[in-house]
């Protein structure tokens, strides 16, 4: 158009602007003299600016000319443009013939080499021609680009020793950990191509597998496949909720499908012993599963091989500790560590332990974003796949300190390409995950009793069965309606039942399984920060929570009950749905089950089950309702073998009746004859053996 910027020769009357351009040039040469030294040219008032003339202008002129009044406008490409190595990993089919031999780790994927600038990649002669140039200012591809000299000289020094020939994933962990690529920007492919290029094709279910795994968690077991097939380790940090049990119960199914294996040995906190039992019960019911715990378990003669005839052993990691001797006999074919986190400590005896224990495969599962803690990055990775990123030492100071001290943006890229191989990482948020993802999440929480909680619960059966046993009619169902509300608060908190008065913890130990599970619930929703509603049917449970919860959540949490007014209830709720309102609300199930939206959270907690599913449905579409873009996840948190595990079978048996109502299932327990009331509120053998983790 008429007002666009053009050189001053092609004007159509430069004449008329002479003067005043001429004006404005002196005034700059004034403002920052190193312009007197530019030539002039022949016609007009232009000066001609050699390259390193121009990249003092760059660096230095503009403030100078800005502060008197000029105006500087420079080509993009004139600011620094980025410099960097980039790992190539071949398409699939592109990679030499295969002698035949399995997968190794020097086959996994083999990559290449090339310089970037600017996002452009360099053949060798560009590259030449730029580490030849006496200025930071040349021309690359029919345009001037300012590149950093010193990182095209320090990529180029990196580069020149293993350009030309393909680079296995081994040779590039030494490669990146080295000292050559300190100040070096490397990017690298994203997880999966690593996967994708080794090219295994999609991993084969059997039928009698009962779960379908969305597409990510297909994906997700393709990774691990291929991994286990070179032998190297794995970290599967999927988000929390997004499945990454049934991932690995898929990958021991498929391999056992293919022919005789040696177990796999599941390590585990407590609470998550009987979620594995059950979900492979469910999903891999061909699965021959075995529980190494509680003073009953297998130790003597004659215990190695037992173990080593199941196909899944489940343990915790108190117990993996104790008996690292045994385990360390067994011949596994994978060592699992769920929440694994816990060997963040490499120094600790659990941790030594569980890398004492050999396997052909390891895989981690966290759902904690690893990388923002690299110290726990090397200490898991270190379970993984062992010395992989070299001593704690030169892990600290080729990554630790330079990225979390120095924000090295270099060492930062360096690391994110080097552990890529190793760690599939999928969000919630991330559009594909999402698009897989129903509305509704639902997910149910194990929380072992304590060794209180056992005690008071035994008592509460053989006293409730007692005063059954002695009355009739309206007497005997008021007896069996009382002590099953006695268990289910013995569940919630011994100081619940007791209404004593008494605290939490007790010499800083959690008294309830129920209340330890919720801490490590509320930390993972916190932690991302996202908000959570929390529902019991008791007021007295919510108020002996509530301070745990405002020390947790480090604030105010708003306490919906039915002592609360019609005023106070409008205000919680607006303060909640506030994006800076209070990231935790709790609330009666009763009165904080309908008649509100809180969309704000996505998070949904049952502390403990009610008689009828649709009150519980109902009470989670306060959050699962119009308004609501994210999936929502909906936990119930369940104490298993005690009469809240028998409930949830049959609530969950029955989920989709919407006649199941109070009447029928509470009605039907207390017309139970006393043999089979007792095996419904009985503790299962495993729950009464069970001994205290260290």
């Amino acid at each position: 158009g008429g007002d666009a910027l053009r050189p001053y020769g092609e004007l159509p009357d430069p004449a008329a602007v002479a003067e005043p351009v001429r004006d404005v040039v002196d005034r700059a040469v004034r403002a920052w003299p190193p312009l007197g030294h530019a030539d002039r040219a022949e016609t007009g008032p232009d000066l001609l600016l050699t390259p390193d003339l121009v990249v003092d202008l760059v660096d230095t002129g503009i403030e100078a000319l800005r502060g008197h009044g000029v105006e500087v406008l420079l080509p993009r490409a004139w600011t620094r443009v980025r410099t960097a190595v980039r790992v190539v990993v071949p398409e699939p089919g592109t990679e030499a013939v295969d002698t035949g031999r399995r997968l190794g780790l020097d086959q996994l994927a083999d990559v290449d080499w090339e310089m970037v600038v600017d996002d452009e990649p360099l053949d060798a002669v560009e590259l030449q021609q730029m580490l030849d140039s006496a200025s930071d200012l040349v021309r690359l591809r029919g345009r001037w680009v300012r590149a950093d000299a010193g990182a095209l000289r320090r990529a180029a020094r990196f580069l020149a020793l293993r350009r030309g020939e393909r680079t296995t994933p081994a040779a590039l962990v030494a490669a990146l950990a080295s000292e050559e690529a300190e100040g070096v920007e490397v990017e690298g492919p994203t997880t999966l191509a690593w996967a994708a290029a080794a090219d295994p094709g999609p991993t084969a279910l059997p039928d009698w597998f009962a779960a379908t795994l969305r597409p990510y968690q297909q994906e997700g077991l393709d990774w691990l496949s291929a991994l286990a097939a070179s032998g190297t380790g794995a970290v599967l940090a999927d988000d929390m909720g997004l499945g990454k049990t049934v991932q690995v119960l898929a990958l021991t199914a498929a391999e056992h499908a293919a022919g005789p294996r040696e177990p796999t040995l599941v390590v585990a906190p407590l609470t998550l012993v009987s979620t594995w039992r059950r979900e492979a019960e469910r999903f891999a019911p061909e699965l021959t599963v075995a529980v190494h715990h509680g003073p009953g378990r297998a130790r003597g003669e004659g215990a190695a091989e037992a173990l080593g005839a199941a196909d899944l052993v489940l343990t915790s990691y108190g117990t993996a500790s104790r008996d690292v001797e045994l385990l360390s006999t067994v011949p596994w074919r994978r060592v699992v560590a769920d929440e694994a986190q816990t060997v963040k400590n490499p120094s600790t005896a659990v941790a030594r332990a569980l890398r004492a224990i050999g396997a052909e495969h390891r895989v981690a599962l966290t759902g904690t974003p690893v990388e923002n803690r690299l110290d726990e990055l090397r200490a898991v990775f270190d379970f993984a796949n062992p010395g992989l990123l070299g001593s704690a030492s030169t892990f600290r100071a080729r990554f630790a300190v330079p990225v979390e001290s120095h924000r090295d943006e270099a060492a930062a890229a360096r690391l994110r390409t080097l552990a890529a191989p190793f760690v599939l990482r999928r969000l919630k948020s991330d559009p594909r995950v999402m698009a897989d993802l129903p509305d509704k999440l639902h997910i149910r929480v194990d929380a072992p009793l304590t060794h209180e909680q056992v005690s008071l619960y035994q008592a509460v059966v053989e006293d409730m069965m007692e005063q059954v046993k002695e009355a009739e009619g309206a007497s005997r169902k008021g007896a069996i309606l009382s002590g099953l509300t006695a268990l289910k608060q013995v569940c919630n908190h011994p100081a619940h039942y007791l209404g004593d008065g008494s605290g939490l913890l007790r010499g800083g130990r959690h008294r309830s399984g129920k209340v330890a599970a919720l801490d490590e619930v509320l930390a993972e929703i916190l932690d991302a920060g996202e908000k959570v509603l929390l529902f019991t049917q008791y007021r007295a449970f919510g108020d002996l929570l509530l301070p745990l919860l405002e020390r947790r959540s480090a604030g105010a949490v708003p306490f919906l009950h039915g002592g609360v007014s019609a005023a106070g209830r409008t205000e919680m709720v607006r303060d909640f749905q506030s994006p800076d309102g209070p990231r935790v609300m709790l609330a009666s199930l009763k009165a904080g089950g309908t008649g509100l939206t809180l969309t704000e959270a996505n998070h949904v907690v049952h502390l403990d089950r009610w008689w009828n599913p649709a009150v519980e449905n109902q009470a989670t579409d306060r959050v699962h309702r119009i308004g609501q873009t994210r999936t929502v996840q909906v936990r119930t948190m369940v104490a298993p073998g005690t009469v809240e595990d028998r409930i949830d079978e049959l609530l969950v048996a029955k989920r989709e009746l919407a006649d199941l109502t109070l009447g029928p299932l509470a009605g039907a327990l207390t017309e139970l004859g006393d043999e089979e009331l007792a095996q419904v509120i009985s503790l299962a053998d495993y729950v009464r053996s069970r001994e205290e983790e260290p």
